[in-house]
């Protein structure tokens, strides 16, 4: 029981980081793992696993993998990405962790669920806008092909080994410091 929680946890946190990579990819990839009875939701979210939610949310990656490959487009998107970024963490944690209250269920969804995800989608819309300035856009598609990459590994590690996607989390994080300090303007 303990153990199913944890993993639950990081299952939530794993999958809130690939949110801030691609906001619908790892909700698909989390309707896939549900629907094909890999990972087991909370009750009130089973309708995840649905046929029509599968569907929903695989037109839904589609339709944003492709957007994110439209020059000006994909900024556009990242200016709403970070607020949906922030739901989407949060509703993968809601409707993964087991076993809690729903008092710790719902902070730990926002906190850590919400938190990464808005963590993750801020730097990445920032790595975009450096290569927009950078190189004039041209370089938006290799950043695209990389954030989507990222997303599709952290939503397949985040389901089979949850252990080893909070490992990839605190990485991910641990590359966001070390940028945020290079970039960071010193205080000399």
């Amino acid at each position: 029981m303990f153990m199913e929680t944890i993993l639950s946890i990081f299952l939530g946190i794993g999958l809130a980081a690939s949110v801030g990579f691609r906001v619908f990819l790892p909700l698909f990839a989390l309707s896939l793992a549900a629907y094909f009875n890999v990972w087991e939701l909370n009750e009130s979210w089973e309708w995840i696993g649905s046929t029509t939610a599968v569907i929903t949310l695989g037109i839904a990656t589609l339709v944003e993998i492709v957007a994110y490959y439209i020059p000006i487009v994909d900024n556009a998107l990242d200016t709403i990405a970070i607020p949906l970024a922030t739901i989407a963490g949060t509703a993968v944690m809601v409707s993964t962790v087991a076993d809690l209250s729903p008092v710790i269920t719902w902070a730990l969804a926002i906190i850590a669920g919400g938190g990464t995800a808005a963590a993750v989608k801020s730097s990445a819309g920032v790595t975009r806008a450096g290569s927009t300035v950078s190189t004039a856009g041209f370089g938006n598609p290799i950043v695209s092909t990389i954030e989507t990459g990222s997303s599709i590994v952290m939503s397949i590690v985040s389901i089979f080994l949850p252990i080893l996607a909070i490992l990839f989390v605190l990485f991910i994080f641990y590359i966001i410091y070390k940028i945020y300090k290079k970039i960071r303007p010193s205080s000399s």
